[in-house]
């Protein structure tokens, strides 16, 4: 037959082995496109809470000022449903700063709640008064 020493196949080197070059690469890829998705999975977690605690803040301070505007309410009474509000769908430190003032809006007169809280960085820890949402109701005569 053929003169290749009794060896089968084409005659090239290593022709069994392919694949020990490459043994273990599996993992490798799979431990890397694991850690990617589970940063981007997390950031869009982050990013949900973020809008969330944005969005109750708007929606407390909103209603506090609807509250406020009241026939027997005052801006205090807005200051402190605002604060209710606040505690009761997010974490008590979110409600520590709470303001009111009076302002004109188009020649309107209205109530405004300001509420200043930190800014969900690392879930529902980050930097002091770095967000700052606003709610306003007119002013009943």
């Amino acid at each position: 037959m053929a003169a290749s020493g009794g060896r089968r196949g084409c005659g090239r080197r290593g022709y069994g082995r392919s694949g020990d070059g490459e043994r273990g690469a599996a993992v490798v890829d799979f431990v890397l496109v694991g850690a990617l998705l589970t940063l981007f999975f997390m950031a869009i977690i982050q990013l949900t809470l973020v809008l969330h605690v944005r969005n109750t803040l708007i929606d407390a301070a909103a209603s506090g000022a609807r509250y406020g505007t009241l026939a027997d309410r005052s801006a205090a009474d807005a200051r402190e449903r605002t604060a209710q509000l606040i505690r009761v769908a997010l974490n008590p430190d979110f409600a520590n700063d709470v303001s009111t003032s009076e302002t004109s809006y188009q020649g309107v007169p209205t109530l405004e709640v300001t509420v200043r809280a930190p800014l969900p960085v690392l879930g529902l820890i980050g930097p002091r008064e770095s967000l700052e949402v606003k709610g306003h109701a007119p002013i009943r005569p």
